[in-house]
């Protein structure tokens, strides 16, 4: 007897007759559903073995089914669970990134930093002994002020560098004038001349430049990659709207109500669905993308002239210099503080020297750059900067493509090969509505989710203007300002000119990476081979005399 849906067509005497085939649909038995519905945890006991009338259902077709009341229910909970799983799963990629690499990053700042100061300190201690360690002081508390700035402590880098430099002028006055006494008011005048004298030669202006830059680079890009961290974690974790979870268990679950639990979505009903779904994280994305490429940006610094590596691995060296700079000027300098703060008092009982200590070591260990530490993991900044970069690039558009991740999945929709044999929210056949675009406002006609276009997610708000706020930071630290303490002088912009040296005696062949370069490599070249010729100028006789005077105030 020939059937079709819906009827059943008789032939009698040369007529036809078509009878409704309620009994036979009555008939058709649930086994399929019952075992489909039993694998995902629930209990058969909810499940008829036969089908039923559907004018209970409230969200799937009111027909013939094997859904009771209870079954859709458990089944529109079950939807939205699976939805939040698959944004949480496909947005895992972009969120593990975030919080890999900002583990990464903040371990070899970290350790960067610990590094450089006890390569100063053992340096010092080696070549200046008990003069550095008794002033000490001045060169942990620049580390403690640089570490507590990255950490995101309240710190101008600029005042504290210049403060650096004023308390070591101080420190070095002292010792090279031990014939004198001198008070806390003097010592204060003596550091109002440190601008003017320029005693450091050069070296102040380039390392305030460079330190500035290469650290307001490296702490923004850490605070980016934990903003991206945080806003990824937070948007990855959905909240359906009561529309959404509709749409979702009509087009996850229905089938099951309608006895065909094998059959799977088709692709452009489960586009519009999510489109729906996710009209608000689509909102995101143009605020991400622009993010990323402020991260991007960011990164091509530290890969180049503010790579921060490139700045703390030498800064021994670089202060020795200024020392060095001090003390080939000392007889200019103090003339100079003498007329303009006046004459200082004698200092009481002193004795002379005439050779410095044995124990003190003069020479001089030149900075080698093949131990350069490679610090967290075994990495260098030019790795780190590498593998995040491509890792960025990959996750730009990453919030309005999830509609497209979350459909490609197998287990999910039929696929876009089998557009006649899915599930299209009534029966087994091809979707026909169009496909929807991104964002909120293209919802207004989504044929599958309620969407109100008029009430845009607070929360996904708040999680844009986040974005917008790092993405101001980033562009700032990409010109090497810092939001909170934006420098105005001629220094900022590496302008100026001279050596900033009295009477031309300053040492002219170690030069410094400036801020301009394009790229770091050439810069770090220079520097190695000018440390090596420092570590040469320091074995000088005008130092070993200055080491003579200066034993004399440790005595």
């Amino acid at each position: 007897m020939p059937a079709c849906i819906g009827a059943v067509i008789l032939p009698l005497s040369g007529l036809l007759l078509s009878l409704p085939v309620g009994a036979e649909v009555k008939a058709r038995s649930c086994g399929e559903v019952r075992q489909a519905y039993g694998a995902k945890g629930f209990s058969l006991a909810d499940i008829p073995f036969q089908e039923i009338a559907g004018e209970h259902l409230r969200i799937c077709p009111q027909e013939y089914t094997c859904c009771t009341t209870e079954m859709e229910d458990k089944l529109s909970q079950q939807s939205k669970l699976e939805f939040e799983n698959l944004v949480e799963e496909t947005s895992h990629f972009v969120r593990t990134t975030f919080v890999s690499r900002h583990k990464k990053f903040d371990e070899f700042f970290r350790e960067l930093l610990e590094n450089a100061e006890k390569s100063l300190n053992d340096m010092f201690v080696r070549t200046y002994g008990m003069l550095y360690m008794q002033n000490s002081e001045v060169f942990q508390d620049l580390f403690t002020e640089l570490k507590r700035y990255y950490t995101g402590g309240n710190v101008n880098l600029e005042e504290m560098l210049n403060d650096f430099w004023a308390r070591l002028l101080e420190r070095m006055f002292q010792l090279i004038n031990p014939q004198y006494h001198f008070s806390e008011d003097y010592l204060e005048c003596v550091s109002k001349y440190t601008d003017q004298l320029k005693p450091f030669g050069d070296v102040p202006r380039k390392l305030k430049i460079q330190v500035t830059r290469a650290f307001i680079a490296a702490r923004t890009f850490v605070q980016g990659l934990t903003v991206g961290r945080e806003v990824a974690n937070r948007v990855s974790k959905v909240s359906p709207t009561p529309g959404c979870i509709r749409a979702l268990m009509k087009m996850l679950y229905c089938p099951y109500c309608r006895g065909l639990p094998t059959v799977r979505p088709c692709n452009n009903y489960c586009l519009n669905v999510m489109k729906g779904c996710l009209a608000n994280q689509a909102d995101l994305d143009t605020e991400w993308n622009l993010f990323i490429d402020a991260m991007l940006l960011v990164a091509e610094r530290l890969e180049g002239p503010f790579n921060i590596e490139s700045v703390m691995d030498p800064i021994d060296v670089k202060i020795s210099e200024a020392i060095m700079n001090m003390q080939e000027n000392s007889m200019q300098v103090s003339a100079k503080v003498f007329q303009g703060c006046g004459q200082p008092k004698p200092a009481p009982g002193l004795r002379s020297a005439r050779s410095a200590p044995e124990n003190f070591n003069t020479r001089f260990r030149p900075y080698n750059p093949e131990e350069r530490p490679t610090t967290a993991a075994g990495t260098s900044l030019d790795r780190l900067v590498t593998d995040i970069k491509e890792k960025l690039k990959l996750s730009k558009k990453v919030w309005s493509a999830l509609p497209y991740t979350i459909c490609k999945d197998e287990s999910v929709t039929a696929g876009t090969s089998n557009e006649e044999e899915c599930w299209n929210g009534h029966s087994k056949a091809r979707y026909l509505p169009e496909i929807m675009n991104d964002g909120l406002t293209n919802q207004i006609n989504n044929p599958e989710v309620d969407v109100d276009i008029t009430r845009p997610d607070t929360f996904i708000r708040q999680q844009i203007m986040a974005l917008r706020v790092m993405t101001n930071k980033l562009k700032n630290a990409y010109n090497g300002n810092d939001v909170n303490f934006q420098d105005t002088s001629d220094e900022s912009s590496g302008s100026g000119s001279g050596s900033g040296c009295m009477d031309d005696v300053c040492p002219t062949e170690f030069e410094f990476v400036t801020t301009e370069a394009p790229a770091a490599d050439p810069d770090r070249r220079e520097e190695d081979s000018s440390a090596t010729r420092l570590g040469h100028s320091l074995l000088s006789w005008p130092l070993v005399c200055v080491i003579l005077a200066l034993q004399r105030l440790c005595r």
